[in-house]
């Protein structure tokens, strides 16, 4: 996610529990806070900024909350938390509207996307993680380790921090926060700067809930989030750009901490010559310019077959034109990310691209319009860099095979999708693409689902969001073996005698390192050594 580009984390969070004395935050009337909505320029609230020095209070408390949060039974931890689906959604009209204005998103958008998936997230989550969380039983051959019973367990990982972006600021952090406290964990959340309110909104939906410090919010800039990830922690879940996350990358392999990265993308639509044309339009036109195109998973890169090309690029145009500004696509949330889109457009079209619908506003102007264009060219920043922004270009390909090579070819593999009534083909397509998540005749809402996983490779990070795979980020495995042998002594142990030196490569033989007839003679050589073992020898 192209939220940012600044050191350390430029996508970030909010104050802690009780962490709201003078002591440790300020009022900011300036700062890293935005004062005014992109969506008219209205003003906002100010916000209290985490002092740095608060920083290791917070985490201490947090830890210490923590160890209190994990004796809590599943089932009531589940219940706490389940509470937060009605809140959220009594407050739904509220959260959507907060978002439009720091944001700049239609409320339709921000409803649709930050609040309605989340009561299906909390519900999902609460009324599984109990058998998620189940020990699981190891099986043991109980000729070679008698009496022994052995099972893995789930513990939490102690202290989360977590840093997420602008541009789904309620859903983005909820996702890993409802599942993250249900596995017993503390969090420390730094949402955006560009979007402290929503994240401080976040937090609310808990209050009353959690234990003092189980939930806390530390709002900042990008020091915040440097001095965050080395706090002390025990994991750091980013979301974010690829620079920043390679930073932190860097900064919790020299603690040793484990890191969960959802970074960029570059996500491709590949649109084949026997699709739906009407819903691969429409739908390559929503998964483009969906949230002004703020989105990992926007359609960034459309490779459709020559023999629909003329037909299916006329299509879009025709759509891109009945968007509504302001209706159906918002503006764009911060200045800085509209000139990069700027630059990119302009630099695809100096190289050759041709420029069907839309085009760069005015300098300046947050209200960037849908943009189709057709380009040849490969090596332009606007089909290799992530763009973050409301620009779809068309690329004619002969077939499948060089859409697949060309979608491959890049260093992000988030999301892809594919249109056409070919089923059967189409898996067989997606077995061979690099991306985390394959649609077919649909594109980006599965971030949304939380019993999927979302994931990606290359630039677009490592680390799992949503389904019971996320878990494995979240809690770490502890393996506990119970021993009811009631032998004086187990044959691996002291003292090391001929006769178990002849028992190690008598079994070695019997269970394969021999042929059969060579098996039989080691099974009677291995009872005759197991036999001098016992009398000591």
């Amino acid at each position: 996610m192209n939220s940012e580009t600044t050191p350390l984390p430029h996508d970030a969070g909010a104050a802690a529990g009780d962490a709201s004395s003078s002591a440790s935050v300020r009022v900011a009337s300036s700062g890293p806070f935005p004062l005014r909505s992109p969506a008219g320029g209205a003003p906002l609230d100010d916000v209290a900024e985490t002092e740095l020095g608060a920083l290791a209070t917070i985490v201490a408390r947090a830890r210490a909350a923590q160890v209190a949060w994990a004796e809590v039974p599943i089932r009531e931890r589940a219940e706490l938390v389940a509470r937060v689906k009605k809140r959220l959604l009594a407050r739904a009209e509220e959260i959507a509207t907060l978002v439009h204005r720091e944001c700049g998103k239609p409320i339709e958008e921000a409803a649709l996307a930050e609040v309605l998936p989340n009561a299906d997230l909390i519900d999902y989550w609460t009324r599984s993680i109990e058998e998620l969380l189940d020990d699981s039983p190891v099986a043991l051959d109980p000729l070679a380790y008698p009496g022994k019973v052995g099972r893995i367990q789930r513990d939490p990982r102690g202290v989360v921090a977590l840093i997420t972006p602008w541009n789904y600021p309620v859903a983005i952090p909820l996702r890993t926060i409802v599942p993250a406290l249900l596995a017993g964990n503390a969090v420390v959340f730094k949402p955006s700067e560009v979007t402290p309110r929503s994240g401080a909104l976040v937090t609310s939906l808990f209050d009353g809930l959690l234990p003092d410090g189980v939930l806390a919010v530390a709002q900042g800039g990008s020091d915040l989030g440097a001095a965050l990830v080395g706090a002390g922690v025990d994991l750091v879940v980013f979301t974010g750009s690829v620079a920043t996350g390679k930073k932190i990358a860097v900064a919790c392999a020299e603690r040793l901490i484990p890191t969960s990265l959802e970074l960029g993308g570059k996500d491709s639509a590949i649109v084949l010559g026997d699709c739906d044309l009407e819903r691969a339009a429409r739908g390559v036109l929503w998964g483009a310019f969906t949230n002004a195109g703020q989105n990992c998973a926007s359609i960034e890169r459309v490779y459709v077959e020559q023999a629909i090309a003329d037909r299916f690029i006329a299509r879009v145009v025709e759509l891109t034109g009945q968007l509504r500004a302001g209706v159906d696509v918002g503006v764009m949330t911060t200045a800085r990310q509209a000139e990069l889109v700027r630059h990119q457009l302009e630099a695809a079209v100096e190289g050759g691209a041709e420029i069907l619908a839309g085009g760069a506003p005015e300098e300046g102007s947050l209200a960037f319009p849908p943009t189709v264009l057709k380009v040849e060219r490969e090596d332009t920043p606007l089909l290799r860099e992530e763009t973050f922004g409301p620009v779809l270009p068309v690329i004619v390909v002969k077939d499948a095979e060089e859409a697949i090579a060309r979608t491959n070819a890049s260093r992000f593999a988030l999301t892809t999708s594919l249109w056409t009534r070919g089923y059967e083909r189409a898996h067989a397509l997606a077995r061979r693409l690099r991306s985390g998540v394959v649609t077919i005749n649909n594109h980006g809402f599965t971030g949304a689902l939380p019993a999927a996983p979302w994931t990606g490779a290359g630039d677009s990070g490592y680390g799992v969001t949503s389904s019971p795979h996320a878990l494995a980020e979240l809690t770490r495995p502890r393996f506990l073996l119970e021993d009811r042998s009631r032998a004086k002594s187990e044959l691996w142990w002291y003292p090391y005698t001929p006769a178990l030196r002849t028992v190690a490569f008598a079994m070695a033989r019997a269970r394969g390192g021999a042929a059969w007839f060579g098996r039989i003679s080691a099974l009677v050589e291995l009872v005759a050594a197991l036999a001098r073992r016992l009398l000591g020898r």
